[in-house]
């Protein structure tokens, strides 16, 4: 990311020498490229690697770690320095960025103004002379108290066109892709409670909302393409990038005949084209954890700030399990893509985002679907998102 970061510098900060923390220059306003290393009081430490396992607020019982007392260091391949001037509140452990100031004489630098790469060449949005639709869910949570049985069969039907009158059919007819962001299931406590030499009821029982599952979406295959994301809370490798679920969970649906799907068990995060409209997302883990150490309370202007940093997840492998990549990092976002979205957020949100070069970025907040019953609707041809309700609730 260095290169395409220090070509922004020169770019924006015309004639302001580039160096680095070993070479600094006292009283001389200079640029410095490297990465973010935020200092947190609250955060834990001795407790990461149980962390990483088994989920920071069962062991701590916090939600947040961020502090008045925050400060913010630079590294890069050679030292660090300590940064004074700049707000450490909504920025997080793992961001690249480069810095323009000056350094004092006890080694602090301090801070003038900074910045990321930003968004990255974007391929142009294709002309269209009809609507098609992507439709995004998340959060189905099957088996769980959350996880309404009837909410998710109105979705599937409606989304199969067996609901609405003609206008609900004629636009779910133009639904050509269906995005399942994580969270198929409540929870996996079951299934690993269910352990071979369990009783064939307690298997059983834990066996039933992977069939329901099953059966939901071998109906929805049969309409169109459908992509199912591991989650958190489903059976699949807890590191990112998750890989797809195994097809022995989905026997049902992953053999159902179909002639355009190239893959129903898709991994996380998950890039993917429709019709020349290029997507890129997660199941919702990397906002989760930036909540944890950022002071931003809404997750939608963190979504944003992921394609100004040029990443998808910064905070891995600091706070959240990745994989040790030697060569590459896979989240690294190397061209904007036209929608960019994240799974199980709280509540529904989206922006058009627009870069500096022209690039014009969807980015959508997809929330529970256990907990809003909302669906979003992406138009391919206009970006534009239209969110629908399912609610079973009846009125006396």
């Amino acid at each position: 990311m260095a290169p395409r970061l220090k070509q922004r510098v020169e770019q924006q900060w015309p004639g302001v020498p580039v160096t680095k923390i070993l070479d600094l220059p006292e009283n001389q306003e200079v640029a410095v490229l490297g990465t973010l290393y935020k200092e947190m009081k609250l955060k834990p430490s001795i407790l990461n690697e149980y962390n990483k396992e088994r989920g920071i607020e069962t062991l701590t019982g916090h939600t947040g770690f961020v502090s008045d007392d925050d400060s913010l260091v630079l590294e890069d391949e050679s030292a660090r320095m300590a940064l004074r001037g700049i707000d450490a509140g909504p920025l997080v452990t793992g961001v690249i960025a480069a810095v323009r100031g000056v350094s004092a004489a006890n080694g602090e630098f301090h801070v003038k103004d900074m910045l990321f790469i930003g968004p990255q060449p974007q391929q142009p949005l294709p002309e269209a002379t009809g609507d098609k639709y992507v439709a995004l869910v998340s959060g189905l949570s099957v088996g769980g108290e959350a996880g309404e049985p009837a909410r998710v069969a109105l979705l599937v039907d409606y989304l199969a066109g067996l609901l609405g009158g003609l206008p609900e059919q004629e636009q779910v007819a133009k639904v050509v892709r269906t995005v399942i962001a994580g969270g198929l299931l409540q929870s996996m406590e079951a299934l690993v409670q269910a352990a071979p030499q369990a009783k064939q009821r307690q298997q059983t029982a834990a066996l039933v909302p992977i069939k329901d599952m099953d059966m939901c979406l071998t109906q929805l295959v049969g309409a169109m393409d459908v992509d199912v994301m591991a989650g958190a809370t489903d059976p699949a490798n807890h590191a990112l990038p998750q890989q797809a679920l195994h097809p022995c969970l989905l026997p049902g649906a992953v053999t159902f005949p179909t002639l355009h799907r190239q893959a129903l068990l898709v991994t996380n995060p998950h890039e993917f084209e429709v019709d020349g409209v290029t997507f890129l997302g997660t199941s919702g883990q990397n906002l989760e954890d930036i909540d944890r150490y950022s002071t931003e309370t809404e997750r939608l202007p963190v979504l944003e700030r992921l394609l100004e940093w040029g990443h998808l997840v910064p905070t891995a492998p600091d706070t959240l399990t990745a994989y040790s990549f030697p060569d590459r990092d896979p989240f690294v976002i190397d061209a904007a893509p036209h929608v960019l979205f994240a799974g199980n957020q709280p509540a529904f949100a989206t922006r058009l985002v627009e870069g500096l070069e022209g690039q014009k970025t969807r980015v959508v907040c997809i929330p529970k679907f256990s907990s809003s019953g909302t669906l979003v609707l992406v138009n391919l041809r206009t970006l534009k998102v239209q969110p629908i309700t399912f609610d079973t609730r009846m009125d006396v």
